[in-house]
């Protein structure tokens, strides 16, 4: 079982609905409440406080502003395709645990965005897949419904601001590049180029995971030739050994025969080394001739 460190989510209960004359009107509503409530975290301890909100921006530090003890505020996005399973696997915060849970063989397209409140402030961003059961130590867990994809990363682009702390910059890219659909793939390939150093080499990951093959070989291309900082290049050079091989390890063996920066070739090799793609050998052959 996840311990959220010192809170997790439990669920809630819907409350009744009267339907005062108005069946149509009440299996609507208890449709949405349904499904608003089929995306909130599985807890052992604790339980759900729900939360209205018109933009989470304003409503979550708010409400946070409000809590006198340590505790986590959360709520859904929609998730991205694939399988991508984000459970700590922690006990106690420092030793890792043998999960027993049940394996879902249809992936949620879900997953959720929890915020760790400390001193009245976000201390650390985290994201968890919806089969993740957590534990909230018999806390409140705070949770905002119906957070738009607009709002959410809206929200996440003012965690990337210079004087941010880093760890917050990360986890800002990481429920960005999670979130199913156009707006957050649009706005991880503006990150890309346009965010700071450490933004730029984490949205150059993510684009290689989840755009089409034109649209990531383009911006890591972009990166490799005209991104003014090695340590971004360098990510660049691993976001293309992300890439299905048959994209990536023709992108690599480019990089490495004709790229002006040592380093980069440097960097490229090694991960045609790890390809073990028989290409990656025909170029080694080629370079020791």
């Amino acid at each position: 079982m996840r311990s959220l460190p010192e809170a997790t989510p439990r669920r809630g209960c819907l409350h009744e609905l009267q339907l005062w004359g108005q069946p149509l009107l009440a299996i609507a509503l208890l449709s949405v409440a349904t499904a608003a409530f089929a995306q909130t975290p599985r807890l052992s301890s604790g339980r759900i406080e729900s939360h209205a909100t018109t933009n989470i921006a304003r409503d979550l530090p708010a409400l946070a502003a409000t809590l006198t003890e340590p505790m986590w505020i959360g709520y859904a996005q929609p998730l991205i395709d694939g399988d991508h399973q984000m459970c700590d696997y922690w006990n106690n915060g420092n030793r890792y645990t043998q999960s027993t849970d049940p394996i879902r063989l249809e992936p949620a397209d879900f997953f959720f965005v929890m915020f760790r409140i400390e001193e009245k402030q976000i201390a650390r961003i985290r994201t968890y897949s919806a089969n993740c059961p957590l534990d909230a130590g018999g806390k409140a867990v705070h949770w905002f419904n119906s957070v738009s994809v607009n709002d959410s990363i809206n929200y996440m682009k003012t965690f990337m601001s210079p004087t941010a702390a880093r760890k917050l910059n990360d986890s800002a890219v990481d429920v960005i590049s999670l979130t199913k659909g156009d707006q957050a793939l649009n706005e991880l390939l503006t990150l890309a180029r346009d965010g700071s150093t450490t933004i730029r080499g984490n949205a150059l990951f993510w684009l290689a995971q989840r755009a089409s093959k034109q649209q990531a070989s383009g911006a890591i291309n972009e990166a490799l030739d005209k991104d003014p900082d090695t340590e971004v290049k360098k990510k660049a050079v691993f976001a293309l050994s992300q890439l299905p091989k048959d994209e990536g390890v023709p992108l690599l063996i480019q990089q490495a025969r004709n790229n002006k920066n040592p380093a980069v070739r440097k960097q490229a090799m090694f991960w045609l080394g790890q390809s073990k793609d028989p290409r990656a050998l025909r170029f080694f052959e080629e370079i020791l001739k």
